[in-house]
Parts: C-alpha cells; structure tokens; sequence
C-alpha cells in the first residue's frame, strides 16, 4: 500500500526526536520500491524521507545506510559533490524507513539535463568520474557485490534466459543481445566502483552544478557502463559526447573504448528487467507497459539499426524456420520459447563405393542407411547434458517523477 506524504512525515518525526514538519510534498524516486517526500521542518530545514514498499526495498535501503557510513570524512571532502546523510530510521513491521538531511539543489528531467548549459555536462561527466576513481576497498570493506568482466557478463546471460522464459521478449531483441554478450572483445573493461542506480532522479542540481549524488544502493564494482545507461538512452548525442569527453579528461584510468556500446545494451536491456520485476510483482500495469516500450524497441532496431552494441556485426538470420533469431539460443528458457527440439534433424550423404586397390589403407566399410530422424540409443540419451544455466534476478530502474504537491501540517 502507498504511503502519503503526510504519512511519511508522521513517520519522520518518530524516526528523529523533535522533529517538527510544518509542510510536506511528495518527492521524485522509484515508484515501483519506493515512497518519498519532502519535509520542511519549523526551523526552514528540508529533510527526505524514503519508505520502501517491499522486503527487497528495505533491504536496499539498509545496505545505502551501510554505504553512507563507509564514506569516510575524509573521501566525501575529496568529491566534487555533496552526499546524503541519514539523520534517523524507525522500523515498521519489517521495513525500514529513514530520514535524510537536506541537500542543496532539485532534480531535473533529463530533457532539462540535456537542453542545459556546456558546463552542465562538465559537472556530469566530473561527478561520474569521480564516483569511479573511488578505492575498491570501500566496496571490499562494506562487503558489497564485486565482479569481474567475465563474472558481469554471465551475470547479463542468466538475466537473459530468465527474461526470455517470459515469451513475451521479441525473437530480434534476443539475438541482438545474446550477440552482444557473446561478443567477448567487448566485455574488456577495468572494473571500477560503480554507483548502479545512476539517472536523473538521483542528480540534484543548482544554478548549472551537481551540487549531490543521492540513491547509494547499488554500490558494487562492476561495469562502468552501468553508470551511462540513463545517459545513452537519451538518445541526446551531443550530449552524451560531452559528459563522456568531461569523464575521460577526469579520470585517473583511460576508459575503455567500447564503454558506450555496452552503455547502450544496458539501456536496452533494462526494459527486460522491467519486465520480469513486473511479473514477479504480479503488477499487469508494469508488464503491459514493459511490452510495450520492448516492442517499440524491436520496430526501432527493425526500421532503423538502433544504436551499435556489438563490435562484430549481427549475422544475417537463415532462411530455415528453425534458424529463428530466437532459435540461435543455447540456453533451456530460449530453447522453449521458441519450441526447439531437443536434437535437430541430421543429413548424411551417401558413402561413395571404392575400387579395390593393391595396397588399401583401411578395409572396405559398409555403410548402413541413414534414418531421416535420428534416434538416440540409451548410451547417447545419457550423455546428454541438460542445460541448467541459473537465472539471476534483476533490478530495473523506473524514473518516474511524481507530482509535487504542498500539504500544510498542522503544529501541535
């Protein structure tokens, strides 16, 4: 059940003593894990609050609070941005709920992020980089996720075969990602600490600066590209171009080159996490609205190319029926989407009759007939190996803005 933000601010003033709301409105976050708002407290100080509505959201918010306070004094003073603080949490049910002290700016949209000043995309492109010069150790020590190249690009692949169980994935969007993640040239990357719920809800903004960077809980090391998703996305070039020459101007490490594609794939992708966290939530508004934007991606990609994701280029599809896109998939959940047999058909021509020579190197052999459809013997059938690939459980992103409204609260 949704919270109102005159609830959130009844649960704020038990989460810090004294605490005295004098007005409230509602705040921009993931609608899907979260409920928000803003307070304004007797004294002119601002607070957020964030009430997660599920046992995941909660556990979420739990880890950005152990985050928060591995951000020592001393690596927050080196930040070109400011970072939230919790001011107190209170416990309702088995979900946590907290308060954090205000930060100095707004969100913005991204088509406000993306129509701003030069110097706009500077303050990104900075903040990103920073976030990713960060010391591993202050993942390690919190002891958050860590993975390689390899291990992120597996994680992708399990993801995939979850998602493709659905059915409801386009056959083209199968193939163009699998291709992608096949394509092992474009998985080589420095690992580096990664902020994962990176977009323009998270950005708070004033007068042309980042002046924060809220959301923390996804820290992990991982995949840079993670962090450009929202930003590729946009589909705004220039100003991707920006914000990436800003980003490599500040870091200490090169980039990859292929930073981008993967960006893009990412951005593609979450709408398969969309999807599957829909259907997991039973949520049909959140299932009927992910088929629809995968749908008017795959028209997109069909018509237009869509944005380069693989360093190789996609192989042309077979005329064969049964060398569909989605039919190029290994894995069991694909397999069954498209109702591939468990062994195709196999052709074998005829074995030529020899002349007898003088000296022959092997002895004539006589080759039986060939049935059209082979039939495996008992021996064969077991050693076939069933494919059980295990699928991870995503985490999409949903930057839906809520409406602000002001709801004056009465002192007592």
């Amino acid at each position: 059940m949704r919270r109102k933000p005159i609830e959130l601010a009844a649960v704020a003033t038990a989460a810090v003593p004294g605490l005295t709301p004098t007005a409230v409105s509602s705040a921009a976050d993931d609608p899907a894990d979260f409920d928000s708002a803003l307070l304004l407290d007797s004294e002119g100080k601002q607070w957020r609050v964030r009430s997660p509505r599920h046992a995941e959201a909660s556990a979420r918010l739990e880890t950005e609070f152990l985050v928060l306070r591995a951000f020592a004094p001393a690596i927050r003073a080196e930040l070109p941005f400011l970072m939230p603080t919790v001011a107190g949490s209170v416990r309702l049910g088995s979900l946590s709920t907290f308060v954090y002290s205000h930060l100095a700016g707004s969100t913005q949209s991204v088509e406000e992020l993306t129509a701003g000043p030069a110097t706009l995309a500077r303050e990104i492109g900075t903040a990103l980089a920073a976030i990713h010069d960060l010391p591993h150790s202050l993942v390690s020590n919190a002891d958050l996720p860590s993975y390689t190249p390899n291990e992120f690009r597996q994680r992708r692949l399990n993801e995939l075969d979850q998602a493709a169980t659905t059915g409801k994935i386009p056959a083209s969007l199968l193939l163009r990602w699998e291709h992608a993640l096949e394509d092992v040239s474009l998985w080589r990357f420095n690992p580096c600490v990664v902020h994962g719920d990176l977009h323009e809800d998270n950005l708070l903004v004033e007068s042309s600066r980042v002046t924060a960077v809220t959301g923390w809980t996804d820290l992990r090391i991982g995949d840079p590209a993670d962090d450009f998703a929202w930003l590729v996305a946009s589909n705004e070039q220039d100003f991707v171009d920006a914000v990436l020459a800003s980003y490599t101007g500040s870091r200490r490490d090169a980039p990859d080159q292929h930073l981008i594609r993967r960006a893009a794939l990412s951005a593609e992708f979450a709408l398969a996490q969309y999807l599957v966290k829909g259907i997991a939530a039973g949520d049909d508004g959140m299932v009927a609205e992910a088929e629809g934007m995968l749908e008017t991606l795959a028209a997109d990609v069909e018509e237009h190319g869509g944005q380069a994701i693989s360093v190789e280029p996609l192989p042309a599809p077979a005329d064969d029926a049964d060398q569909s896109p989605a039919a190029h998939t290994a894995a069991a959940g694909r397999s069954q989407q498209v109702g591939l047999a468990a062994a195709p058909a196999v052709t074998v021509a005829p074995v030529p009759i020899l002349s007898a020579a003088p000296n022959p190197v092997a002895p004539a052999v006589e080759v039986s007939p060939i049935p059209a459809e082979p039939i495996l013997s008992d021996e064969a059938a077991a050693h076939e190996e069933p494919d059980d690939k295990p699928a991870a459980r995503p985490s999409a992103e949903d930057t839906s803005t809520a409406a602000i409204s002001i709801v004056e609260v009465r002192k007592h």
